[in-house]
C-alpha cells in the first residue's frame, strides 16, 4: 500500500495556506506533527455537542463522553498492542508520563546509592525527572555512550547495567539524530539483569510500528501532538504488574475509591493515575489521529518517510561545508545538520521568510549537542504530508540563503 500525499495533504487545512506570501512547507513535525480534519472536526464536535465531565455524571452527555473516552483507551490499546486497556493512562504528554513515572517509581524501589541509567542521546524530558529523584533519594544517574555516527554504544550500555541500577531509560528514536534505536535488545540486556525499562516513544509511534509486548517494554511513554492529535494528551503504558505497584502521584478526582479524613483508598487501573478532570476530549481526538495513522498504514507512512529522508540527505550532502548530526544506518524522518562558519539560527531565520519552517538550536538534547561540540543544528523533519517538491524548495531556498551569508 502507498499513500496517496495529495489527497493527504487535502486533509490538512494549516499546510494550504501561504506564509509571507509564500506557500508554507513545514519540516518542523518533530516538534509537533498539523492536525488532519478529521481530528479537528472531533474537537469541535465534542466542544459543540457532548462536552460533560466523565466518569461522574448520570445523564447522557456525561455518559456519551465517558464512553468515548474509553473507546479511544482502547484505541490506544490496539495501536501499540498493549495486553489490557487498563495498562493505557492518559496524561498530559510525554513529559508527564516520565515524570509520573519517575517520581512514582523512586518513592518505593529508589534509595540512597542506587543507580538509573539514560542514554547520551535522551531528550530534556527523559534526563531531568530521573535527575530530581536521583537528588532527592541521593541516587546516581548514569549515562550511556553514543558513537559520533549518533549510534549507542552497546558496550557502554552492557557496561552500565548493574545490580545497584533500579530502572533504565532511553528514547526509541532520537529526536535529533533519527537514530532508530533497537528497544527490543536494550530491554532484553536490561532484563537479563532484572532491571525495569522505560522506553520514550514521541519519535517513534508516528514513524514506525510498535508493538509493546514485543519489545517487552516495561513502560512506554509518547505525546498525541506529534500523531496528529491535539497539545495537551499523551499516553503512559505500562505493565499491569507495574502500574499495579506504583502509588498514586497525584490526588483527587477520579483517582479515589474512598475517602474519610482517617485514610483514603484509591481507584483501579488505569484511573489511579488520572487525578482531576482529564483532558477527555483530547483523549478521543487522540483516538481518531490514531485511526486516521491507521487507516493510512503505518508502514506505507514510514516508507514515504524514509525515501523523503534518502533524498534530501542526498540533495544536502551536495552543500559545501554541511556535515550532517546523525548519520546511523537506521534512522527515522530527521535531518539534523550544521554548515561551517554558518550559525543554525540564521539559517532558520531566512528559511522562515521563504515560507519554509525548520527548527533550529539545540531541540532540548543539550548535553547531546556538548558532546558535539556544536550550539545547535538546523532539522527538517518530514511527516506523512511531506514531499519531494518541498525538498527541492528546501534546497533552492538554502543555497540562496548560503549565498547571502557566506
Amino acid at each position: 500500500m502507498s499513500l496517496n500525499v495529495a489527497d493527504i495533504r487535502r486533509q490538512f487545512p494549516i499546510l494550504e495556506q501561504q506564509v509571507y506570501k509564500k506557500d508554507l512547507v513545514y519540516f518542523d513535525n518533530a516538534a509537533t506533527t498539523q492536525k488532519p480534519q478529521v481530528v479537528i472536526d472531533v474537537l469541535d464536535e465534542y466542544y459543540k455537542k457532548y462536552n460533560a465531565n466523565i466518569h461522574r455524571g448520570v445523564h447522557f452527555l456525561s455518559s456519551h463522553c465517558t464512553d468515548a473516552t474509553e473507546t479511544a483507551r482502547k484505541t490506544v490499546q490496539d495501536f501499540i498492542n498493549a495486553k489490557h486497556a487498563h495498562e493505557i493512562v492518559f496524561t498530559r504528554g510525554t513529559t508527564e508520563s516520565v515524570n509520573l513515572v519517575a517520581q512514582s517509581f523512586a518513592s518505593e524501589f529508589i534509595n540512597e546509592g542506587d543507580e538509573i541509567v539514560v542514554t547520551r542521546m535522551e531528550h530534556h524530558s527523559n534526563i531531568v525527572p530521573w535527575q530530581l529523584v536521583c537528588e532527592k533519594y541521593g541516587a546516581k544517574l548514569k549515562v550511556v555512550d553514543i558513537y559520533p555516527d549518533g549510534t549507542i554504544n552497546m558496550d557502554s550500555f552492557k557496561a552500565a547495567l548493574n545490580a545497584k541500577v533500579k530502572i533504565v531509560a532511553f528514547t526509541h528514536v532520537s529526536n535529533t539524530l533519527g537514530t532508530i534505536n533497537d528497544v527490543q535488545a536494550m530491554t532484553r540486556l536490561a532484563h537479563n539483569q532484572d532491571i525495569p525499562v522505560l522506553i520514550d516513544g514521541a519519535q517513534a509511534v508516528q514513524h514506525t510500528h510498535v508493538d509493546v509486548q514485543e519489545i517487552d517494554a516495561d513502560f512506554y511513554v509518547f505525546s498525541g501532538h506529534k500523531i496528529y492529535a491535539p497539545t495537551g494528551i499523551g499516553v503512559l503504558y505500562g505493565k499491569e504488574e507495574w502500574l499495579e505497584k506504583l502509588p498514586p502521584w497525584q490526588g483527587g478526582g477520579e483517582m479515589i475509591d474512598q475517602v474519610s479524613f482517617e485514610k483514603t483508598t484509591f481507584n483501579e487501573l488505569p484511573f489511579k493515575f488520572e487525578a482531576g478532570t482529564p483532558n477527555y476530549i483530547g483523549a478521543i481526538a487522540m483516538g481518531e489521529a490514531l485511526s486516521y495513522v491507521s487507516n493510512n498504514g503505518i508502514d506505507a507512512i514510514k516508507k514515504h518517510e524514509d525515501d523523503l529522508l534518502n533524498y534530501a540527505t542526498e540533495r544536502i550532502t551536495t552543500v559545501d561545508g554541511v556535515r550532517i548530526i546523525g548519520e546511523a544506518a537506521q534512522k527515522s524522518s530527521v535531518l539534523s545538520f550544521v554548515i561551517d562558519g554558518i550559525h543554525p539560527y540564521d539559517i532558520g531565520v531566512l528559511l522562515d521568510k521563504t515560507g519554509i519552517a525548520v527548527r533550529t538550536g539545540n531541540h532540548c538534547t543539550q548535553p547531546l549537542h556538548d558532546w558535539y561540540e556544536i550550539p545547535g543544528t538546523v532539522r527538517a523533519s518530514f511527516a506523512m504530508y511531506n514531499t519531494k517538491a518541498e525538498i527541492d524548495y528546501f534546497m533552492d531556498k538554502m543555497q540562496q540563503v548560503l549565498e547571502m551569508l557566506k
